[in-house]
């Protein structure tokens, strides 16, 4: 698979540790990621609330009530967190350049140089490789740009398409954690799934 990174300016270390990483675009033959801008989010409301469905039924902010003030907040929070090098959040483009999800690396461990890798991708667009491409562009990213020695993916151990995405993406599965994670209020096992630089 072919990685495409653009990056514009140098890295700095904040005081906390954080790097601070100027504005990227991932990309490989099949998807674009690149961070959000202002413009996407009517473009992330209208994928949001086609995959209530899906999506939601794993996470708890893709819920029925959603709209474009959900993701217009969520844009501005992204931007804020790019800049203090709290997390890095990308809109996911494909290949025809139509808004298919997004995904990111935050829940950063400056103490143990790891991050989670988080992804979702809009109902219409299931199920076409394009989460697979995303994750190994972002893992990509998160190792030879922030210097990562650990990416971890989280997931419901019944979410079994997101644990599709993870073993397809090379990540190795690690255990079953219990009440790992909360979903719709409840806590509930979770598959840990890990992949280190190469």
């Amino acid at each position: 698979m072919r990685i495409i990174s653009r990056l514009h300016g140098e890295r700095r270390r904040a005081r906390q540790g954080a790097l601070i990483v100027p504005l990227v675009e991932l990309s490989s033959d099949l998807v674009t990621l690149r961070p959000y801008r202002d413009e996407d989010a009517p473009l992330l409301c209208a994928a949001a609330i086609e995959s209530i469905e899906s999506v939601g039924r794993w996470m708890p902010w893709c819920h029925p009530h959603y709209a474009e003030s959900d993701s217009v907040a969520w844009v501005e929070k992204s931007q804020q967190a790019w800049r203090s090098g709290n997390e890095y959040n990308f809109a996911l483009f494909d290949r025809a350049s139509r808004f298919a999800g997004g995904a990111g690396l935050n829940q950063f461990n400056r103490d143990h140089n790891l991050a989670n890798l988080g992804y979702w991708v809009r109902q219409s667009r299931q199920g076409h490789g394009i989460a697979v491409s995303a994750v190994r562009c972002l893992a990509r990213f998160g190792f030879e740009t922030l210097r990562l020695t650990r990416i971890e993916i989280i997931a419901a151990a019944d979410n079994i398409a997101s644990r599709r995405v993870a073993q397809k993406s090379g990540a190795q599965f690690e255990c079953l954690a219990r009440n790992r994670l909360i979903v719709g209020g409840v806590p509930v096992t979770a598959a840990v799934y890990s992949l280190i630089p190469t």
